[in-house]
């Protein structure tokens, strides 16, 4: 009989899974969303070659790029202006693959639309989120679903053969296997996000990351619709002890930009004007920078977490959605080679969470946007040549550790996708 598959949670990962699945012979794999309709929210983000890599296996490239900008250089300041580095990116970095910046809303449209119609439109169920879980014998999942609206009758459970928790950094799937978790840790950084409509000579060519030991911007263009204004991502980030009113956990909290645009105020990096890219944004949000602890365990019997739920890092390294993707297509992999679904979820874990739990770890120690609080240590004042300050050999060290721990280095991208599925899969 083919396995029921459950996936709480339409975002990045459970989308992707769902497709990864559907790629892998299961036919019978429902999403359900606690949101009454998908739509485009959120802001920008990049996915990485080793993500895009698996998004093309699914024949899903042509339809990303239509709606994104490759992104092809990288550059570090120093907040007085100075260049602490420069990057190629993708394919001028050597890769099979582009590196594709892009808005949420995009990648999650294109996802859902592929999910629709390959699975059918009743694959995807809106309005519906998990409220509890328990393990039946061997391992079973029993589900307790809830309609958004919560009126009566609007509860069920269900048994299905398999549940996978795609439902994010509060995801009430893990919440169920690990009771005792309590809120995400807060380091004490707020975080504001916007997009920003540019005339195409103003919005910068370039990805930038700048900023020091207490302030950072970022700054990347993601559409370029022909004929109109470019689409760029922003997200700057400040200690929190400069900011009033911090709720911990309020996602869509809309703030005006005068509240934070004077902090970063002169701010320009080889021709992009942070103060102009605020002032151009059609809104902006504020949220506290949070991650979760790495977890001992991943999968419980049929039970499984991916993406967020599984490992919410903080957003540095373009790191977050990319991983979501390969996930989804490590777990459809595993599940294809192992007929019993506490075996292949178990195989999944142990391949994808030890990894994990060393990003989510080099995030927190900021990963390759270390080299901005290095530089600002040793040179607070600015500099006049970057390699008196940190040595190109330290600076390519730093890239090329981060890149390893993610497995978007080169070599190991171009190798090829490792969840290729086997012939006699279901």
């Amino acid at each position: 009989m083919t396995p029921h598959i459950l996936i709480a949670g339409g975002g990045v990962a459970g989308l992707t899974a769902a497709l990864a699945l559907h790629a892998a012979g299961f036919r019978r794999v429902t999403v359900v969303e606690a949101t009454r309709e998908l739509r485009p929210a959120g802001a920008g983000l990049n996915l990485m070659p080793n993500a895009v890599r698996e998004l093309d296996a699914l024949g899903l490239l042509d339809d990303l790029e239509a709606g994104a900008v490759r992104t092809r250089e990288l550059r570090y300041y120093h907040r007085s202006g100075g260049l602490i580095s420069r990057e190629p990116r993708g394919l001028r970095a050597g890769y099979h693959w582009p590196q594709l910046s892009l808005h949420r809303g995009t990648l999650q449209r294109v996802l859902a639309d592929a999910v629709r119609d390959r699975l059918g439109p009743s694959a995807i169920v809106t309005g519906v989120r998990v409220t509890g879980l328990e393990q039946r014998p061997g391992g079973r999942p029993r589900v307790r679903l809830a309609h958004r609206e919560g009126a009566a009758g609007g509860r069920a459970s269900l048994e299905p053969d398999v549940l996978i928790g795609a439902d994010g950094i509060r995801s009430a799937v893990r919440a169920a296997l690990n009771p005792r978790e309590g809120e995400p840790p807060w380091n004490g950084t707020l975080v504001w996000r916007g997009v920003s409509r540019m005339p195409p000579g103003r919005a910068p060519a370039f990805m930038l990351v700048a900023g020091d030991d207490r302030q950072k911007a970022v700054v990347y263009p993601m559409a370029e619709p022909p004929g109109g204004d470019v689409l760029v991502n922003w997200a700057l980030a400040m200690p929190a002890d400069r900011i009033a009113d911090a709720v911990r956990g309020d996602w869509d909290r809309a703030v005006p930009v005068t509240d934070f645009l004077h902090h970063f105020d002169g701010w320009e990096f080889d021709g992009t004007d942070v103060p102009e890219v605020l002032r151009a944004a059609d809104a902006a949000y504020e949220y506290p920078m949070v991650d979760r602890d790495p977890l001992r365990r991943w999968s419980h019997g049929r039970t499984t977490l991916v993406g967020d739920a599984a490992h919410a890092m903080y957003p540095i390294g373009s790191n977050g959605a990319t991983q979501s993707v390969i996930d989804g297509r490590a777990l459809a992999h595993a599940m294809s080679r192992h007929p019993d679904p506490v075996d292949a979820l178990a195989a999944y874990e142990a391949d994808r969470r030890p990894a994990m739990t060393e990003l989510q770890r080099a995030n927190r120690r900021l990963g390759p946007e270390v080299v901005i609080n290095l530089a600002h240590r040793r040179a607070p004042g600015g500099f006049t040549h970057i390699d008196d300050v940190i040595p190109p050999r330290e600076r390519r060290e730093i890239a090329a550790r981060y890149a390893a721990t993610g497995a978007f280095d080169p070599e190991t991208v171009n190798a090829g996708s490792p969840y290729g599925v086997p012939a006699n899969a279901p």
